[in-house]
């Protein structure tokens, strides 16, 4: 897949070096520099004082050594400056009497500026205070035949990136309280660059790991760490080159320890300032740079190097994928625990179908019941066959409320339904909307009547993906007193079940792996003998592209290009891009259609960041127009 869309890549390098050889330090970078322009990467940073070497101690006050490491800059940049690449390497910077330990950033033979270490360090194996100064208030200076800016708050912005700005911090300035990255992000930078020579002890690259996908998640912006590591392991120190490159709080890339070359990550800048947009504790433009450098850097399309992940909504993993289940249904059998309390209810009534919803929601009564130490008769589960109702799932309906110690009414709805024809003088062969929303308000009245009778709550089986394709009939399944799956998409549906099974073993397993085996359906048509004659995805589209698509809208406010290209990438091999685009632009059809649904829900449990709930998650007016978003489709 060929791509811009905010993606932005960069590269960590650990060169292998020489302490005190300028020469061939910078030969090393150069090398690293041609590599990353060769695999499309537009910003590189270098380890904290590369080009001599962190290790120099007192050679760094010997003038031979300061004046070749300008030197070797000066042909470095001058080497580089076909390459649409920025880099930032590490160079001593001699000012007016001071030392300060420096980033060099360049980019198409212009050095744009000298970011400044503000966090000087002068204990432990860490002597620096003895030769480095703390950055200073920006301070214009002349270095390697440039007149560029000097201190710790430069912004560095590509002209050609909307999202794009990088901020320049080095080692010991991430372990402070107050890292300038805090102040740079506030300032608008999405992109965190930082040149360290952290030496390698037991347990530190753990530590280190946390502090930078830490610092990305708080700062809501991508961090590239480049570390030290051969050729500087002198005297007592080690130093095993750990690169980092993290997006809010995810690692995407890392080097193995004690290697060199190149680590590299596909950054999505747009995500990072659409989260800022998003969460309205970021108080960006709260802090102004100092300067702020424009440059040229093309924005050239490339192919995608980063997986991404089919079901955003599942978890990898057998053992996390485990967690995440237990974590669910212990929220949602504890919403509907402090409900039922609240209206001091005893008893609950679900409709049963066989189907994956209703099953889940039977699971969690359950657990709920367990919790409160309230009999599970109080759960009353009500199969409601009607025209489409098979036997397989009018079974397997019952065997999970007997097998679970439920109780169990069947109450068929066909008669009735046929009588409620005859009242409006609709003919019953003609089967259309109102021959299957009649069926789905019939159930409702039942289950309301049901629960009137029993003194309870009718529990809502209906979940995400459902609610976000609007199928559900309005004032039908639609409607509940709370909805316990209302907040899980259908992907996910699948796994909770499937971890119930796992769990209770036995003949109840058996029914619940047989559930899961039967396609997804309303029936609400007759069937042809056995088989099911409705099938959702038939219908509406896989649920797997409809839950991919819903992440990406409600999570970041992805537009539909974007969308759709991230489909072709997680989705290749599996649907090919019509099949993609048609079902992208069902799901923003019904998505903008069916709003009027979503803007009277029932309360439901949240148990992710994706919910679609009128009162706090999604706030969407029933009349908005989808012809912008359609349009985008259309045009791909």
């Amino acid at each position: 897949m060929t791509m811009n869309d905010g993606f932005f890549r960069a590269a960590a390098a650990t060169p292998a070096i020489r302490v005190a050889d300028c020469r061939h330090n910078a030969e090393a970078v150069a090398e690293l520099m041609e590599e990353a322009a060769a695999r499309g990467v537009q910003a590189v940073v270098f380890p904290e004082l590369c080009l001599t070497g962190y290790t120099c101690g007192d050679l760094f006050l010997q003038k031979p050594l300061l004046d070749a490491a300008e030197r070797e800059l000066a042909a470095l940049i001058e080497r580089t400056s076909g390459l649409p690449v920025l880099a930032a390497v590490g160079v001593p910077v001699p000012v007016n009497g001071a030392l300060y330990n420096c980033a060099a950033v360049f980019c198409g033979g212009r050095l744009l500026g000298l970011s400044a270490k503000s966090c000087v360090p002068n204990y432990g194996e860490f002597y620096e205070a003895r030769h480095f100064t703390p950055a200073p208030e920006c301070v214009e200076v002349s270095f390697a035949g440039f007149s560029v800016p000097l201190g710790s708050s430069l912004l560095y912005r590509p002209e050609d990136w909307e999202d794009c700005a990088v901020g320049v911090e080095i080692c010991e300035d991430l372990w402070s309280p107050e890292p300038p990255s805090t102040r740079l992000a506030l300032a608008g930078a999405t992109l965190i660059l930082n040149l360290s020579a952290s030496d390698e002890v037991i347990g530190k690259a753990a530590y280190r790991r946390e502090l930078v996908s830490g610092q990305s998640a708080r700062l809501l912006c991508g961090y590239v760490y480049a570390d030290a590591g051969e050729g500087e392991s002198t005297t007592d120190l080690v130093f095993s080159g750990h690169n980092l490159l993290a997006e809010n709080g995810a690692v995407l890339a890392e080097s193995e320890p004690f290697t060199t070359g190149l680590t590299q990550a596909d950054l999505d800048l747009s995500r990072m300032a659409g989260e800022r947009r998003r969460v309205t504790t970021w108080q960006g433009g709260k802090y102004t740079a100092a300067r702020t450098i424009s440059f040229p850097l093309p924005a050239a399309p490339f192919r995608l190097h980063r997986r991404v992940d089919p079901a955003p909504f599942v978890p990898k993993g057998e053992t996390d994928l485990a967690a995440r289940c237990e974590m669910i249904l212990n929220l949602q059998a504890a919403g509907l625990k402090t409900r039922l309390s609240c209206a001091h209810a005893s008893h609950v009534v679900v409709g049963v179908s066989g189907g994956l919803d209703s099953t889940l929601a039977l699971l969690v009564c359950a657990r709920a019941f367990d919790s409160l130490g309230l009999p599970r008769e109080g759960i009353l589960a009500v199969s409601m066959p009607g025209f489409g109702t098979t036997g397989r799932t009018k079974s397997n309906a019952q065997k999970l409320a007997e097998l679970l110690g439920a109780s169990f009414r069947e109450v068929p709805i066909g008669e009735s339904v046929r009588l409620h024809f005859a009242d409006i003088g609709h003919d019953p062969e003609k089967r259309d909307v109102t021959y299957e929303n009649a069926q789905a308000r019939e159930r409702t009245q039942v289950l309301m009547d049901l629960a009137n009778e029993n003194g309870g709550l009718v529990i809502g089986t209906g979940d995400l993906s459902e609610l976000a394709l609007g199928w559900a009939t309005y004032n039908g399944d639609h409607m509940s007193m709370y909805g316990v799956n209302g907040s899980i998409p259908k992907t996910l549906v699948r796994h909770l079940v499937r971890y119930a099974a796992g769990k209770f073993g036995g003949e109840l397993a058996d029914v619940l792996l047989d559930v899961l085996d039967t396609p997804v359906s309303p029936e609400l048509l007759p069937p042809s003998g056995d088989d099911i004659a409705q099938k959702t995805e038939d219908i509406v589209g896989p649920y797997e592209l409809h839950d991919f698509f819903l992440y990406y809208l409600l999570r970041f406010g992805f537009g539909p290009g974007k969308i759709y290209r991230l489909a072709l990438a997680a989705f290749d091999g599996v649907y090919d891009a019509a099949t993609i685009k048609k079902w992208l632009s069902t799901f923003f059809r019904r998505f903008f259609a069916q709003q009027f649904k979503r803007s009277c829900l029932p309360d439901v449990p949240k148990v992710g960041t994706v919910a679609l709930s009128p009162r706090g998650d999604w706030r969407m007016p029933s009349d908005a127009s989808a012809r912008l978003w359609l349009e985008e489709i259309e045009a791909l």
